[in-house]
């Protein structure tokens, strides 16, 4: 069975909400699956991105997540097509039902450097059918190629277009890792422009500060199977280099959040190389009275849903996407 949460709630206002769990080794070890994965997966194994190698990445990580992305598919009764929104490819996720209940704008993560709306079918595919909300995946562009901003100007030009033209139909975000940075972008920039504010927003251990504070980036190195602290400084320079990497728009985390500000739900493990920013984001909303809800699971790592074999990935998913539906079907607009 999977197991829940360590010393820390998901529910709680406290100090550990400032750091790490006060004492790491009493968190318990999770489901048999994720020991197997922790134990057959090194952290030394992560190789970090670089300009000569990053196409390589690329093809690896197409190439280990596809079949996930498939046997998603397989598992879930949704439809999925291509589209062009504004000049943006995009895949669009429907599910099956009479009555669909809203919108929600997914942006995949991968440092800014990999990844592809068609690899994160893994949490689309779920998210969709267990909400019943139709998805939309921007194909945002990567670094090196196209560093800061262009990734964020991609996805919030899909989101500005998604506002016009579905204005009668509540429209809520979501995004892993650099997709959980521009899910909170684009939701801070659309308040700078006076454009309607998403519903809600779901946050998969989002990468929200690459000024890559906390103490999880140095305790977790060597913990996280999946991410390592050279991979996520490496990517940085890749993402902005030569950026003010303090400034909102590029690091989330340090923006002020205004009045009114969406409800967000934000999930992480204890072994997320960015846990402490995940739970920093988290004090910073409640901070300005932005109802968050965070939930942080016992010896998982980075983006942990990613993993259809562990029981943990089914049960947050399902999590989030009763979070999204529930602020959806809210709205008065999916009346």
């Amino acid at each position: 069975m999977a197991k829940q949460t360590c010393s820390i709630e998901s529910n709680a206002r406290d100090k550990n909400l400032t750091g790490l769990p006060d004492n790491m080794e009493d968190c318990r070890l999770g489901s048999l699956e994720a020991q197997e994965f922790i134990a057959t997966n090194p952290a030394s194994a992560v190789l970090p991105p670089n300009g000569s190698i990053i196409q390589q990445i690329r093809r690896d990580s197409t190439e280990f997540f596809h079949p996930r992305a498939d046997r998603a598919l397989s598992l879930y009764n949704v439809s999925v097509s291509e589209t062009i929104i504004s000049g943006i490819r995009c895949l669009e996720l429907t599910p099956n039902i009479s009555k669909i209940h809203g919108i929600v704008l997914h942006c995949f993560g991968g440092g800014f450097v990999c990844g592809s709306p068609s690899e994160d079918l893994v949490l689309a595919a779920p998210i969709c059918k267990y909400s019943g909300t139709k998805m939309v995946l921007p194909e945002y562009r990567l670094s090196p190629e196209n560093p800061w901003p262009a990734a964020m100007d991609d996805c919030f030009t899909v989101y500005r277009e998604l506002q016009n033209y579905s204005s009668d139909v509540p429209l809520a975000i979501s995004g892993d890792s650099a997709g959980g940075n521009l899910a909170l972008a684009i939701a801070l920039r659309a308040h700078r422009e006076n454009i309607a504010a998403p519903v809600a927003l779901a946050l998969l251990s989002p990468w929200c500060d690459l000024t890559n504070q906390g103490g999880s980036l140095s305790n977790n190195d060597g913990r996280d199977p999946t991410l390592t602290r050279a991979w996520v400084l490496a990517a940085t320079q890749l993402y902005a280099p030569r950026e003010n990497l303090s400034h909102p728009t590029i690091s989330p985390i340090f923006d002020s959040y205004p009045a009114g500000f969406p409800p967000v739900m934000i999930t992480t493990g204890t072994r997320d190389l960015l846990m402490s920013q995940s739970i920093g984001l988290a004090k910073r909303l409640r901070d300005a009275s932005v109802e968050c809800e965070i939930r942080i699971w016992d010896n998982l790592w980075h983006v942990f849903e990613y993993y259809d074999e562990l029981p943990e990935s089914k049960t947050s998913l399902q999590e989030i996407a009763r979070f999204l539906s529930t602020r959806l079907k809210s709205d008065d607009r999916a009346c």
